[in-house]
């Protein structure tokens, strides 16, 4: 399964002084990938997922977000500074879910 889409990168909220950025994947598809992916997930309801936002690529995982909404995919520093971005901006972002 792969989620094309465009999101706001946000800060999290309990790690502010660290500024661990992430998106929210749109929450009809999170459902989608949490049917899919039941009884498989990793640690803390994570999912392993292959991503590409811009001219970047890796692998990481996507983890629930409060109360079953949709995912939040962490986007990291390197990621941030290679495609010039910063929270508050939106990125557009492909997912792929791993493992299925």
């Amino acid at each position: 399964m792969i989620v094309d889409f465009e999101a706001e990168l946000w800060i999290w909220d309990a790690r502010k002084g660290e500024s661990w950025t992430f998106v929210s994947l749109p929450v009809e598809e999170s459902d989608v990938i949490r049917d899919l992916t039941e009884g498989t997930r990793r640690g803390f309801g994570s999912v392993r997922v292959k991503v590409s936002c811009g001219t970047s690529h890796w692998q990481t995982s996507i983890f629930p977000g409060g109360g079953g909404g949709a995912y939040v995919l962490p986007i990291k520093q390197a990621v941030r500074r290679a495609q010039g971005l910063e929270p508050g901006d939106v990125a557009t972002v492909s997912v792929e879910v791993l493992g299925l």
